[in-house]
């Protein structure tokens, strides 16, 4: 979908056909979310911009009919809902408005970077989008109207950007009649002004030129009582004089003493601001390196380190130190900022005033009084908050890559205090842990790399838990408030209000980001006042602020939290925790419905927050973790972090009260089972509490918890298993469903599974689950598969990666990936399926999950085998090797199923004692979980080897002992039959059915006795 802003609302689907939106009020609601395209847009924003000041009763809920309405009238339109507000996600390039703000943005980077013809081609595209006025048939709301003129000065600004790069380029023929009526339509824009001088001046017109100039400063006189610009009179002077008018003399820059790392496009950033703004200033947080990127993008500048300076009135004395301006006589004035204006009129100099944030309101007056003064004074400014002048171009320095120019700078200083010092593949790791502890400040890496003298690269990174105690030897000539990694953070703490001070200790319970309420219900504030105190942070440098959301440094957090009384830090990570668990808990129920996306996104975005409850509850709230952990059960499944819970569930067995005897203990059991931590006491345990129960559990999702961590239950090979008392709510039955056929190869329940998984399906997608969908369509299209029927499992798992990519469950993506290369392979060859492998490969990187990866590995394998290469099959599954890792019932299942491919394939290729070892491995994990399917094909893979040895009777006994197994071999993807086939032919049908016919016959116990006393 296409959707414009810039002149009448229109919005088009791809083939260019008109999309009708509705009435006034679909349009502007429609309008308000697109101007915010990819953000979440607040309700009570959205209800002012459609019903004003005062909102009707029920208001909230008809913007929710609206929001429904507007869903149905552009179909897939991605509104989602979110606890703040709504959040319609669309790529903003498909915004005229948001198009247009980002080519203009990108083009006016380009203009101060000097780059006129990138800068001229972006910003003609960019006001190529306009159609008319903007937001011309939207509602005339105060909100929309205030969008509406910010939009048109955008458009004025590019206008203007976009000449000036014209004029530059040598195209000025073209631009003076147009700037000629643009003055007309806005007279007393000065800007504007300059432009038609240059212009025609560029024409060689300067006689027009000039006389636009004495028009302007009579129109100006004559309305506003004021005189010309500095801009405007620079212009005038420069045609005067025939030269450009940017130039100025530069001196005074201190020399530096170590190479300067990285940071060239932000040298070339700011060299391109100083071409255009009279005023920059670098704001940053402490440390973050303002002074270095100030001297080498200035380095003909004069250099005013105002860092010693104590009081504001001895700023003016600083500057005029720095230029070298002599004290006044006696009949000259006493003034110091007399002096100083005196001495710059007529003057072309740079400033840089360095480290202005305690001297902040002294400096801005200062700097605005000079600039308006001294037309030819330029002024680069690094502060840890912005001057806030009218005119200041603001160029906020983030901290380094922690993953390139950090490791890169420690690297570097390493190097000076360790002799031939590199990172290399044995350190790599943990210097990337320095610089991601240390968030990339520059300041903080070296500080860190100066300590190798001591230490080593791992020891460092250990103990950077007193990041303050270690990093607390600097350079002795560096300023005070740069040789320790405290002083560097002392600094902004003692410039900041009592208030500021105290939501900072608040905020460093948070963990990754915070939102606004999160921040004010610890804080005991309104969400008013939360938000002022945080921008102000934010100005300070001190607080990051995207999306409504706050987040502190690490160095700045640990500080912060340095601040706290012991018992005061306690009451906070209880409220803390206390607040997330509710969280979770109103979260919970929308996660297996139609409110899943929107519940995912909630909790995702607060992903920090809980690890770090429940990490301080498992020894502090043993109960309050428990109840975490258990609320947050189903949501790590989702996302298919199966082993979350783990670490802490494995901790929380050993504090629980032996009486825990309830769900959440299964779940506990469950998290711990996932990461191998679970002891044999405590699965028992928790076997006897699902084997007894008589009513629905209170979260039927536990059953798939319990079912996939701890595997089949043996016990029962013969018979039909005990039903856990499901629900009777819509998803509890369609997982009743769901497990009946899951179970079916396990056990002895008669009849088709197809049929279990068709209902499966239906109830999932009424009540729209996407986890149950994906869930369902895997297994019919493995059965589909089976079947021979490749092209309806390519459409099963074609949507099943669908599903868990609009999920964001990266494994489950990658291990469906896998089984639809697999399918590819069959319908259209390896290249196909190779391409796929990659994808699958990529995502189950990207998952963290061993069992996935080597999963993907193995699948890579088995089709290699099947291609005829049992070289590359088994430096696949010896790859697959690499990765796993013990754990759940899901990781030895993985384990076991890629050691009998790697069997099959070593004794394919001739190599049949090796065969034999893994075979054997395979089995012994296999039989621990009772895999009967695995261990089907465990039996059909010791024939296959057996026949390749010439053990014929033998091998037609395991293909028997296989089919009891697992049933009939599955006559889809697999090539066992060729096995068969020549098994029958060496022994003849009598003899093959006397050694086949009575171990078909076994029931699954006897064959699983069977095989293991085969071993």
């Amino acid at each position: 979908m296409h959707y414009a802003l810039l002149g009448p609302l229109d919005v088009r689907d791809d083939d260019g056909a008109p999309v009708a939106v509705g009435g006034p009020r679909p349009r502007t609601l429609l309008a308000l979310l697109l101007l915010d395209a990819g953000h979440v847009v607040p309700t009570e924003r959205l209800l002012d911009g459609l019903y004003g000041d005062h909102p009707p009763e029920g208001a909230a809920n008809a913007l929710q009919s609206q929001v429904s309405r507007l869903r149905r009238r552009i179909l897939g339109a991605p509104i989602e809902f979110h606890p703040a507000g709504y959040r319609l996600a669309v790529d903003p390039d498909d915004v005229d408005a948001l198009r247009f703000t980002r080519l203009a943005a990108d083009g006016r980077r380009a203009l101060t970077a000097g780059d006129h013809a990138r800068a001229s081609a972006l910003l003609h595209e960019a006001l190529g989008l306009w159609r008319g006025p903007a937001l011309a048939d939207v509602d005339a709301s105060a909100q929309a109207e205030a969008h509406a003129t910010r939009l048109e000065g955008a458009r004025q600004a590019a206008v203007e950007d976009r000449a000036e790069a014209d004029i530059a380029l040598g195209r000025a023929a073209g631009l003076t009649a147009e700037l000629a009526a643009l003055t007309a339509a806005d007279p007393l824009r000065e800007r504007l002004r300059a432009l038609h001088m240059r212009a025609l001046a560029a024409e060689g017109r300067q006689a027009e030129a000039l006389r636009v100039f004495e028009e302007t400063r009579e129109l100006l006189a004559d309305e506003l009582g004021a005189d010309p610009s500095a801009e405007l009179t620079a212009t005038h002077t420069a045609i005067l004089r025939a030269r450009p008018v940017v130039g100025g003399a530069r001196v005074g820059v201190p020399a530096q003493f170590t190479s300067f790392v990285g940071r060239r496009a932000d040298v070339a950033a700011v060299e391109g601001l100083l071409t255009t703004s009279r005023l920059v200033t670098v704001t940053g947080p402490g440390g973050v390196g303002k002074t270095r990127l100030a001297v080498e993008a200035a380095r003909d500048a004069c250099f005013v380190d105002l860092a010693a300076v104590a009081k504001p009135e001895e700023v003016p004395g600083a500057i005029s130190t720095a230029l070298g301006v002599r004290q006044a006589g006696l009949l000259g004035p006493a003034d110091p900022v007399a002096q100083l204006t005196a001495a710059l009129t007529g003057e072309d100099v740079l400033l840089i005033l360095d480290n202005c944030e305690h001297v902040v309101d002294a400096v801005a007056h200062l700097a605005h009084r000079l600039l308006g003064a001294a037309p030819g004074l330029r002024v680069l400014a690094t502060s840890r908050e912005a001057l806030g002048i009218t005119g200041e171009a603001l160029y906020p320095l983030t901290p380094l890559s922690v993953d390139d120019d950090a490791v890169r700078l420690f690297a570097a200083r390493a190097a000076a205090v360790r002799a031939g010092f590199t990172v290399d593949e044995t350190n790599a790791d943990d210097v990337r842990r320095i610089c991601a502890a240390l968030d990339g400040l520059p300041l903080a890496v070296e500080l860190a790399a100066a300590r190798l003298r001591l230490l080593g690269v791992t020891e460092i990174a250990d103990r950077l838990g007193d990041r303050f105690r270690l990093l607390s030897r600097g350079e002795r000539v560096a300023a005070p408030r740069h040789q320790t990694l405290r002083a560097v953070v002392e600094w902004s703490w003692d410039l900041l209000s009592p208030a500021e001070r105290e939501l900072l200790g608040r905020l460093a319970v948070f963990t990754g980001a915070a939102g606004v309420d999160a921040v004010a219900h610890l804080a005991g504030l309104s969400a008013g006042e939360t938000e002022e105190l945080l921008v102000d942070l934010a100005d300070k440098s001190l607080v990051q602020l995207a999306d409504g959301r706050a987040r502190l440094l690490e160095t700045v957090r640990a500080f912060a939290a340095e601040s706290l009384h012991p018992g005061e830090h306690d009451r906070l990570q209880r409220a803390h925790a206390e607040y997330f668990l509710a969280l979770a808990r109103e979260a919970e129920p929308a996660l297996l419905g139609h409110g899943q996306l929107d519940a995912m996104a909630a909790l995702n975005a607060e992903g920090g927050n809980f690890h770090a409850a429940v990490r301080w509850a498992v020894t502090a709230d043993p109960r309050l973790a428990l109840d975490l952990t258990t609320t947050l059960a189903t949501y790590w499944w989702l996302r298919g972090d199966y082993a979350e819970g783990g670490p802490a569930a494995r901790d929380l067995l050993r504090a629980l009260p032996e009486d825990t005897e309830d769900e959440s203990f299964v779940l506990c059991v469950s998290s711990a089972a996932s990461i191998g931590a679970a002891s044999t006491a405590d699965l028992a345990r928790a076997t006897g509490i699902m084997a007894a129960l008589k009513e629905p559990l209170k979260r039927s999702f536990t059953t798939v918890i319990w079912a996939m961590t701890t595997g089949p239950d043996g016990d029962n090979l013969d018979a039909p298993p005990a039903d856990y008392p499901f629900g009777e709510d819509p998803w509890s039955r369609a997982l009743a469903e769901l497990g009946h056929a899951m179970v079916m190869p396990y056990t002895a329940l008669p009849g088709p599974a197809d049929d279990h998984l068709e209902a499966a399906l239906e109830g999932f997608r009424a009540v729209g689950d996407r986890w149950g969908c994906g869930e369902t369509l895997d297994e019919l299209g493995h059965r589909a598969g089976a079947r021979g029927d490749a092209r309806r499992a390519l459409d099963l798992f074609d949507e099943a990666v669908r599903l868990s990519e609009e999920l964001g469950t990266v494994a489950d993506s990658a291990a469906r990936r896998c089984s639809r290369a697999e399918v590819l392979f069959v319908l259209h060859g390896p290249e196909r399926a190779d391409a796929e492998f990659r994808a699958a490969l990529d995502l189950a990187r990207r998952s963290g999950n061993s069992a996935v990866l080597a999963g993907v590995h193995r699948s890579r394998g088995a089709l290699a085998h099947r291609s005829g290469d049992p070289v590359a099959a088994i430096a696949c599954y010896e790859r697959a090797l690499d990765e796993i890792s013990a754990g759940a019932f899901v990781a030895d299942l993985e384990h076991g199923r890629l050691l009998v491919g790697l069997a099959r394939a070593l004794g394919d290729g001739g190599d049949h004692e090796r065969a034999l070892v893994r075979l054997d491995e395979a089995v012994e994990i296999l039989l621990n979980h009772w895999f009967l399917p695995a261990l089907g094909e465990a039996a059909r893979t010791w024939a296959a080897i057996n026949a390749g040895t010439g053990r014929w009777r033998e091998a037609a006994g395991l293909l028997g002992l296989g089919e009891a197994l697992a049933g009939p071999m599955p006559k889809g993807f697999d090539d066992d039959g060729d096995v068969e086939s020549a098994v029958r032919g060496e022994l003849g049908e009598a003899d093959y059915a006397a050694a086949h016919d009575p171990m078909a016959a076994l029931s699954r116990g006897e064959a699983v006795a069977v095989l293991r006393g085969l071993r």
